[in-house]
């Protein structure tokens, strides 16, 4: 068949429509570019930017949950996505897709392309889902400040199961450091189950400012707090510096500067339903066997109940022998 001239041009002008669609389709025509993504609580949340790129390489939208990001931050309670954007006019905007909900990617500029989440934010939550701590400008690809951590100690190296049976699990502890602050963790978390039917501890081995070692101990189930380790998010470190075993009571041959006679082995702050775990948080205030700390919203690392008069829970073994203390907001607690 034959085309006229005129029959050409529009010929060509469908085919370029048709390859504008297709790439709006791919890549996401939206006015808004992602700038990271987290996924959680206000309490409890983790960075899921590089997952959302894969997922939206995938479709233009999902249904989401724990499963689509391969972690539940905050145990118990109903989490959120908060996608944070930039729009064409350079104003920041906050996304929030609550748990089982479906996300929309049409909306967001590139989406399929994945050339997005490369910074210009300075991390945190956020307040009421608006714009709050939002930086105009790139961030040279920070993600929220993760890679640094300011924590005092470096972990040399990390070991899960129990003093008969236990594994390394180092660099499985690196993957999970890179997904967020704070995991709660168990067989699942490190894919093994090295003594079947005993109770775990994850250790983690590592080396403060002043060069001594100690040994944190986390029991099955607990929450892990990545905020007292130095470089947590970003992996540097675990690289040695660490003579092996699994140690006696969390000292490694009489190498290790633990807490001495005192485990601390379980901890919460808050009022009732609204508490958050600070097992590790008050594992590391312990000093040779003694733990002598203000309880307040700075020392628990945050405010679990805005407006209501917290308390400190906290289970703990001495010379062997199991006890309980609960401390009001605003008191000291002094162990033993």
């Amino acid at each position: 068949m034959k085309l006229s001239p005129l029959g050409k041009i529009c010929l060509v002008f469908v085919v370029l429509l048709l390859g504008s669609a297709l790439a709006m389709a791919q890549y996401g025509g939206g006015q808004y570019e992602i700038l990271s993504a987290r996924y959680g609580t206000a309490n409890h949340n983790v960075d899921v930017t590089q997952r959302l790129k894969e997922i939206a390489s995938q479709g233009n939208s999902f249904r989401m949950g724990n499963s689509t990001f391969g972690v539940d931050p905050d145990q118990g309670h109903v989490k959120t996505l908060r996608i944070y954007a930039r729009g064409s006019n350079g104003q920041t905007r906050t996304f929030e897709y609550r748990e089982g909900s479906t996300v929309d990617g049409s909306q967001f500029s590139g989406w399929s392309g994945g050339n997005w989440g490369n910074g210009g934010w300075n991390g945190g939550w956020g307040n009421g889902g608006n714009s709050g701590g939002w930086n105009g400008g790139n961030n040279g690809g920070n993600n929220g400040g993760w890679n640094g951590g300011n924590g005092q100690y470096q972990i040399l190296s990390a070991r899960y199961g129990t003093a008969n049976h236990n594994v390394d699990v180092t660099q499985r502890l690196k993957e999970i450091a890179s997904q967020g602050n704070s995991f709660r963790m168990g067989n699942s978390t490190f894919g093994v189950d090295p003594d079947q039917g005993h109770v775990k501890t994850l250790r983690i081995y590592a080396r403060g400012s002043n060069g001594q070692t100690r040994t944190f101990e986390y029991r099955e189930g607990s929450t892990v707090d990545g905020s007292q380790f130095s470089g947590w998010g970003g992996g540097n470190w675990g690289n040695g510096g660490w003579n092996g075993g699994w140690g006696n009571s969390g000292n490694n041959g009489g190498n290790w500067n633990n807490s001495g006679s005192l485990n601390i082995n379980r901890a919460t702050y808050g009022d009732g339903n609204r508490s958050k775990d600070v097992t590790g948080r008050l594992q590391s205030y312990a000093r040779d066997g003694y733990v002598d700390v203000n309880v307040d919203n700075d020392s628990m690392g945050g405010d679990p109940a805005p407006g209501s008069r917290k308390s400190l829970w906290v289970s703990f073994t001495v010379n062997g022998r199991q006890q309980q203390a609960r401390v009001n907001e605003g008191d000291r607690l002094r162990i033993p």
